[in-house]
């Protein structure tokens, strides 16, 4: 039989969960029979939100709390879900804008898409579109409206120092109408020159680079360990193993290497920002 595989904490929010629980039990000296047993659930259900691929009901929190005298603690991880969702964020996201307002540094590279806290409202809109099959409209204004709350980021006197960097195609794939996508450029270059923040460009030319198969966002925290978030279209997972942590550290480092200079990526945009004004204005 194969050794049991303990769930990787740093993987995702259930994760982390999961591998709470089952430290937690395992400290209690219980096995998952007995932690079960008075529940209304089996034990393969509590087995799954060990694994963290599943996440843990209400009542079962209150059962796990009583069993495992954890003070409220899982019950208030349900509830700090429940919020999640009823701010618009997906659950494995719901910790990541915290972790944003309370970061140090915020360095993010946006491979396909321009950032969740650089888009204007147009432009979330068609990613939430066609982000998901047959998303609600009820879905996408939750969606919407959690994403606007994030970017009051830029407003805070406290906020992360930001450097981002993004592949070229992303500004030269117009997602929008010629307009939108000029006021979409335009809103970048502002904030971050409002901010006095830091963005690069990739060139289209640069075929070959660090990170080149997928989004990362590294935060750094005044008393906490750095770690990294990374994304796909339907989950996410933070990093904080020192070494995988600083693996992304040298890779960040290498691609600020191979972007463009700051000045001249702006720039690049704001010539990108002017041909589709140039190019809505034909098309009055």
């Amino acid at each position: 039989m194969p050794a049991k595989k303990d769930p990787d904490a740093s993987m995702n929010v259930p994760c982390f969960y999961g591998a709470e629980l089952r430290y937690r039990r395992e400290q209690a000296g219980l096995t998952l029979e007995q932690l079960a047993d008075g529940s209304f659930r089996g034990i393969p259900f509590l087995s799954q939100i060990e694994r963290g691929e599943r996440g843990m009901p209400m009542d079962l929190a209150r059962h796990v709390d009583e069993r495992l005298g954890t003070d409220g603690f899982f019950q208030r991880r349900c509830e700090d879900v429940a919020k999640a969702r009823r701010a618009g964020h997906p659950l494995y996201y719901a910790d990541v804008p915290d972790l944003e307002k309370h970061a140090e540094t915020l360095e993010e590279w946006a491979p396909n898409v321009i950032p969740g806290l650089l888009q204007t409202e147009p432009y979330m809109r068609v990613l939430m579109r066609h982000g998901e099959s047959s998303p609600s409209r009820e879905l996408i204004e939750q969606r919407v409206r959690a994403r606007l709350k994030r970017a009051e980021l830029w407003d805070r006197e406290q906020r992360p120092a930001y450097w981002g960097i993004l592949r070229e195609s992303v500004i030269r794939t117009p997602l929008m109408p010629p307009g939108q996508m000029a006021e979409q450029l335009e809103h970048i270059v502002n904030v971050i020159r409002a901010t006095e923040s830091v963005l690069q460009i990739v060139p289209q030319t640069t075929a070959a680079h660090p990170l080149m198969y997928g989004m990362a966002k590294i935060m750094t925290f005044p008393d906490a360990p750095p770690l990294v978030w990374t994304e796909s279209n339907f989950d996410g997972q933070i990093a904080d193993f020192p070494a995988l942590v600083k693996e992304y550290r040298r890779s960040y480092d290498l691609l600020r290497a191979v972007a463009l200079p700051p000045a001249a990526s702006l720039a690049l945009i704001e010539e990108a920002a002017r041909n589709y004004r140039d190019e809505a204005q034909q098309g009055d």
